[in-house]
């Protein structure tokens, strides 16, 4: 290891890295050396790359070579700016940011203005002419060292802060003086050491070892765990460190930073967009704490300032054209930061903006009409999971509102639930069931658990590129920011609009699109899906290979599936058509009675209902296969539980309470999963399964006579043993060849198996003689093969997960010893019927990760909910594409 090159320098048109390497240099540090190499102007730096995170991680300690090659890099950076660090006539100073391979926007930390000290601040003075300039400086460096460094409370900081403005009778930082501030500055330093019992360093070196060791720490903070977390982020990437020379858009009015995006992040509309401050730095933008100015017209956020398209012409028309640039080298959306210190453009960051869903498809799909990218790339450049904010409800357009305030349209879609100040108590509530929306003045990266838990965000400050902006239209919430009439007070724990008090845990409801807040819970509709997200999913089903279908239960469940793009259900329960209405006191006649004569008289009045469903069903499918399971769930399930229930259940059916009770213990099991359902009720009473039989087949022949090409394929669930589908497949097969006899009817039935037990897996060339598909049933799958109860592993399952016993929660992406036996059945069943159909028809069947794992697998579809068929589609076109 000891003759690895860490360190990584760009500047002055030249850079030792390039775009190409993201995974060492990270997303930050590839596109600063990129940016460099472009011979855009980058404030010169050097990117320490993620090996040494992950060597620290693994040795608890740094290499060897990293402070020579430290120090060797920082010359350079001394050459590349005509400056010294530490030099006291005209100091470099430094920035300290992280950057890891992928965007974790505030989830690490950063420390800005280091080599700043009693002695170089006079330097600082004496170049820029503005002693408060160089103060603020000081100040702000001593509070982000401090707190993110030397671990002194943020709060502490605040309260000084607040104290001071009050004595100089001021309302803003910016009002107060240079000789204020300068006090500051050791009021600061003095509350770092009484909290910490440190000095703070006066040492240029010390102060930049400390800040690099504080940033690959960050790593590891709550946070950044969280959000890797929730983002699927492997912890062992690690994240690189860039130090970079500051440059300042604090300097006076001829200064100025930003943010702006190439294309609308919100809509996708081909338009330049963001916001900026006049004599601000980079934090101030994003942290709410100013309202921002657009930089164009066409960013107009209502606030009435001037523009900089108006203020700083010239930077910004150099911007624009940096932007078409970057956008054309990208060929992607570009998300820029962006500071002018003394009407020089400096570029800070660029990297792949994030966008809602929406202005996703928009952008895919337009930048293949623009000729920047085929249409394979706009393909695999969407997120699967991103089309579900397509998917669900927006507010109904006709509902009756009691509107509050509005704020700024900060990522669209709708959300209603109780009001909540706190992101812990959003977590809290939202694990108990309860719908929140988190409300603060402003997100901080601290927040970002109760952001995940709720289902909607509102801020009273900030713009669209604030914190809870950016982090919300990434996790696909609805999100309301800069809500500037809304006054938000956590002591008393309610927000208020023009005098109208909201309380905690009072409804509301949020409009993303809009930025509209009401009160109350609006009505919803369907989403919009659009002209953009028709033609890629056009292009998706060109690419894909892998059929997709769904699991529906209801004609409307169908015709929901039908128009999501189905191409079939793969999986009918018929057990949920026994709770409606008059049917389920059948279903218990039939469980209750004595005798198969019993039984058979109940089953008699199921027949004609279940008939009529699979009806509705077929209609809807038109000819479409529909794949429908025989009963699996244990009989108990449709009995009544409690003394109550008992009691007035008894006289429906004729009995008394004594013998109810009696038959309900006497079905009782210890462990139902395992026990008497399944194929184990087709063979014990095999009048159930004969009844369901025959009012599919009687289904089928009623819609074929009205001109309809029905294909039905019955299913039968639990299959341990090959003699066990044997036995069943005669009883279906006779019946199919009789009423379709009977009827004049010709209609194709196929027969085949759930597979759901890992003893079929390994049996599957005995069980494949007999069936004519396999449908892997991989919920049950997986707690079989796992030994876990998926009601009941959620209490621990987490925990598996963030400790990395578990890769993913196995219930959510297919576990790799589940895989290994779908692949096992797959190819031991192919083996033995070579035109075997396969698919799977578990939760997995929505998930990209386990979608691809079909499609390599050799499936020849997946099934899942009907609000997942768009994105098992797109997870199928993105497999064929990768393979």
């Amino acid at each position: 290891m000891s003759g690895e090159k860490y360190v990584f320098f760009f500047g002055k048109g030249s850079s030792e890295g390039n775009a190409s390497m993201r995974n060492l240099l990270g997303g930050k540090g590839a596109n600063l050396a990129e940016m460099t190499n472009l011979g855009i102007p980058v404030p010169a730096g050097f990117s320490i790359a993620t090996s040494v995170c992950t060597f620290f991680m693994e040795h608890n300690e740094y290499p060897t070579t990293l402070e020579s090659q430290v120090v060797e890099a920082l010359r350079k950076v001394e050459d590349a700016m005509g400056r010294r660090y530490d030099d006291v006539g005209d100091p470099l100073l430094l920035s300290v940011r992280s950057g890891a391979r992928v965007s974790m926007p505030g989830m690490m930390d950063t420390v800005l203005n280091l080599g700043l000290n009693d002695r170089t601040i006079r330097g600082l003075i004496e170049q820029s002419g503005d002693p408060r300039f160089a103060y603020d400086s000081y100040r702000r460096f001593v509070q982000m060292y401090g707190d993110v460094v030397m671990g002194a409370e943020h709060h502490g900081f605040e309260e000084r802060l607040a104290k001071k403005k009050a004595a100089e009778g001021v309302e803003l930082d910016m009002q107060l003086s240079a000789k204020a501030l300068e006090e500051l500055v050791g009021e600061y330093k003095a509350y770092v050491h009484q909290s910490t019992g440190k000095t703070f360093p006066d040492e240029p070196m010390e102060q930049l070892w400390g800040a690099i060791q504080a940033v690959f720490g960050s790593w590891q903070n709550d946070r950044a765990r969280t959000y890797r977390r929730l983002n699927e982020i492997p912890d062992s990437w690690g994240t690189a460190v860039n130090v970079q020379a500051m440059v300042y858009g604090n300097m006076g009015e001829d200064c100025g930073t930003g943010v702006c995006f190439t294309r609308d992040p919100s809509t996708g509309e081909r338009r330049f967009y963001g916001e900026f401050l006049i004599n601000a730095q980079g934090e101030d933008v994003v942290a709410g704490i100013r309202t921002p100015q657009p930089i164009n017209r066409e960013s107009d956020n209502g606030s009435g300032l001037p523009t900089m398209e108006a203020t700083l012409p010239a930077c910004y028309q150099e911007l624009v054209e940096t932007y078409h640039r970057l956008e054309e080298h990208y060929k992607e959306m570009q998300d820029i930061e962006f500071t002018v210190q003394k009407h020089k453009l400096w570029l800070l960051q660029t990297r792949t903006g994030k966008r809602t869903a929406r202005a996703a498809l928009r952008i895919a799909v337009e930048m293949v009409e623009e000729g920047l990218i085929t249409r394979e790339t706009a393909v695999r450049r969407i997120d699967p999971d991103q089309l579900n904010q397509l998917l669900h409800p927006m507010l109904d357009p006709s509902a009756p509102r009691d509107r509050l305030a509005k704020g700024l349209p900060a990522s669209p879609g709708a959300a209603s639930g109780r009001v909540v100040f706190t992101a812990d108590e959003a977590e809290t509530m939202a694990k108990a069931g309860t719908k929140v929306v988190l409300v603060r003045t402003e997100t901080s990266p601290e927040d970002i658990h109760g952001m995940a838990a709720a289902e909607g965000i509102l801020t009273s400050r900030g713009g669209m590129t604030s914190h809870a902006a950016v982090v919300a239209r990434g996790m696909g919430k609805c999100c309301v920011a800069g809500c500037g009439d809304v006054v938000v007070d956590y002591e008393a724990e309610q927000l208020s609009v023009r005098g109208r008090v909201v309380k905690k845990h009072d409804v509301v409801t949020l409009d993303g699109s809009t930025g509209e807040l009401f009160y109350g819970d609006v009505p919803k509709v369907a989403a919009q899906r659009g002209e953009h997200y028709e033609k890629l999913m056009s292009w998706v089903d060109e690419f894909r290979t892998l059929g997709v279908r769904a699991n529906a239960d209801t004609p409307h469940d169908a015709s929901v599936a039908v128009e999501f793009g189905a191409e079939g259900i793969g999986l009918c329960r018929t057990e949920h058509m026994f709770f409606d209405g008059d049917r389920i006191t059948a279903v218990r006649e039939m469980i209750l009675a004595d005798d198969e004569a019993g039984r058979r008289r109940a089953l008699e009045k199921i027949l004609p209902m279940q008939r009529s469903d699979f009806v509705g069903i077929f209609e809807a499918m038109g000819e479409r296969p529909v794949t429908i399971r025989l009963l699996d769930p244990p009989l108990h399930e449709f009995l009544p539980h409690g003394d109550a229930e008992i009691e007035e259940l008894a006289p429906k059916l004729g009995t008394t309470f004594d013998l109810l009770k009696k038959k309900t213990q006497s079905l009782f099991e210890f462990n139902p999963m395992l026990g008497h359902r399944g194929c184990r009720l087709g063979i014990t009473y095999p009048e159930i399964y004969e009844v369901q039989v025959r009012a599919i087949v009687e289904a089928a022949c009623e819609v074929k006579k009205a001109g309809l090409d029905v294909h039905p394929e019955i299913m039968i669930p639990l299959v341990a043993m090959a003699k066990e589908l044997e036995i069943l497949r005669k009883m279906t097969a006779g019946l199919v060849e009789s009423i379709t006899s009977t009827q004049g009817v010709e209609v194709k039935i196929l027969i085949g198996t759930m597979i759901e037990l890992p003893r079929a897996c390994v049996v599957a060339n005995e069980i494949a003689k007999h069936a004519e598909f396999f449908s892997f049933g991989t919920n049950d799958l997986t707690q079989t093969t796992l030994g876990l109860s998926r009601d009941d592993a959620g209490k621990f399952i987490p925990l598996y997960v963030e400790q990395q016993i578990f890769p993913k929660d196995p219930f959510v992406t297919i576990d790799p010893g589940v895989a290994d036996l779908v692949r096992i059945a797959v190819e031991r069943g192919k083996a033995v019927r070579p035109d075997l159909k396969v698919g799977i028809c578990g939760e997995h069947g929505g998930d990209p990760k386990s979608v691809e794992f079909c499609h390599a697998v050799g499936l020849n579809y997946v099934s899942c909910s009907p609000y997942r068929v768009p994105i098992a589609r797109l997870a199928a076109a993105q497999a064929a594409l990768k393979s």
